[in-house]
């Protein structure tokens, strides 16, 4: 079988087997993630240390515009639903590079809570990239066959 064929047969399963609730879980994790990313823009201190130790001075420089904009809009999209999966895609990397180079310097100890918010939005994000996003929506509504109201 091809892909596409793959993806819609996934696709099908998840919309007919998805709880109203995990629309919820979605939508928080949009709203934490877009929060995530106005803390990461206001702390300034923070993202001067990280251009300043950087021996390329320019992709750290591009790397912090990135995680910026991904977190503002895809947490937004994330939240309503709009292009879900893509909007996942585009945070994977950042996840993935807090929880294995970021947070593990800090250490794996319990107190640690970066790290353990790092691993729950990790999860959730591979959980909402396999499920979907489910019947409320921006998704949902785009894809639902439109109704003639004329009759």
């Amino acid at each position: 079988m091809n892909l596409t064929q793959d993806m819609n047969r996934v696709e099908h399963w998840a919309d007919a087997h998805h709880p109203v609730w995990i629309d919820f879980i979605r939508m928080a994790l949009g709203i934490f993630i877009f929060m995530k990313g106005i803390m990461f823009i206001q702390d300034t201190h923070a993202l001067q240390n990280i251009i300043r130790n950087s021996q390329f001075h320019w992709v750290s420089l591009g790397i912090a515009h990135y995680v910026a904009f991904v977190h503002l809009v895809g947490g937004l999209f994330i939240a309503m639903g709009l292009i879900t999966r893509a909007s996942v895609l585009f945070q994977l990397p950042i996840l993935l590079g807090a929880v294995f180079f970021i947070n593990p310097q800090r250490g794996f100890y319990s107190e640690n809570t970066e790290l353990w918010s790092s691993l729950i939005v990790l999860f959730l994000l591979i959980f909402f990239l396999i499920w979907g996003s489910g019947k409320l929506s921006v998704d949902h509504l785009i894809r639902k066959p439109k109704r003639d109201w004329l009759y």
